[in-house]
This record gives C-alpha cells, sequence and structure tokens, in this order.
C-alpha cells in the first residue's frame, strides 16, 4: 500500500491527491512505499531550487527521490518528497502527477519523451 502523507494545506480533496499520486507510482510498478507532498511558497521552493539545482528562481515542482529504483527489504520503501509551489503551477493534478513519476525514477530531461507521454496518458484517465 501506498502511503502519503501531505504537507502544508489541501488544495485538493485528499482522496484526489492520494489517487493521482498512487496512480503515478503504479504506471512504474511501485504499489509499496511512503511518499510525502508538501505545498510550499514562492520563497521556499526558490530556495530550494537554488540549493539543490542551482537555479535561483521559483519553479512549478521539485522531486527528492529517497531509494531510488530498490527499497529496503526490511521495511517499506521510502520513494522520497514532492515539494508544489501552488503560485508557480498552472496545474495541480500535473504537477502531482509529474513530480510522482520523478520519485519512481522516470526523467523527461533524458528519456525520449516517455515520461511526458505517461503523464498525459495518465491525466487523461
Amino acid at each position: 500500500m501506498l502511503e502519503l502523507e501531505i504537507v502544508g494545506g489541501f488544495p485538493l480533496p485528499a482522496e484526489e491527491i492520494e489517487r493521482l499520486a498512487s496512480l503515478a507510482a503504479a504506471s512504474a510498478g511501485v504499489a509499496d512505499g511512503h511518499l510525502a507532498i508538501e505545498f510550499v511558497a514562492s520563497q521556499r521552493i526558490r530556495e530550494l531550487n537554488r540549493e539543490h539545482r542551482g537555479k535561483d528562481e521559483p519553479t512549478d515542482v521539485l522531486s527528492f527521490p529517497i531509494d531510488g529504483a530498490g527499497g529496503d527489504a526490511a521495511g517499506p520503501r521510502e520513494l522520497g518528497d514532492v515539494v508544489i509551489c501552488l503560485e508557480h503551477t498552472a496545474e495541480l493534478r500535473e504537477a502531482i502527477v509529474h513530480g510522482v513519476l520523478h520519485l519512481v525514477g522516470m526523467d523527461h530531461e533524458s528519456d525520449d519523451g516517455e515520461m511526458l507521454a505517461l503523464q498525459r496518458e495518465l491525466l487523461s484517465w
């Protein structure tokens, strides 16, 4: 079972956030584990973007994977954290799916469009 922690408020019903996160994770074969989605202000996401990506500007979504492609056999997989700035996000559902796809190992900057195609497909459901 996927365990989801939501931090910083509920801009959508919790059930919808959980459904989107579970759908994105399941598309990569991940059914069990823990992840957090945090909603932050523009200044916080700018700080994180500067610190982790060297870009001194706010962005819509950042993902911080923890376990990578595997997990510890002794416990549930710790997928990581998705940080979303509502102020810079045009489509919240897309940001949730996008962030979780990064947590499960997808990367649109290095694949041949597979992640973004999957993202579009998942959002069409």
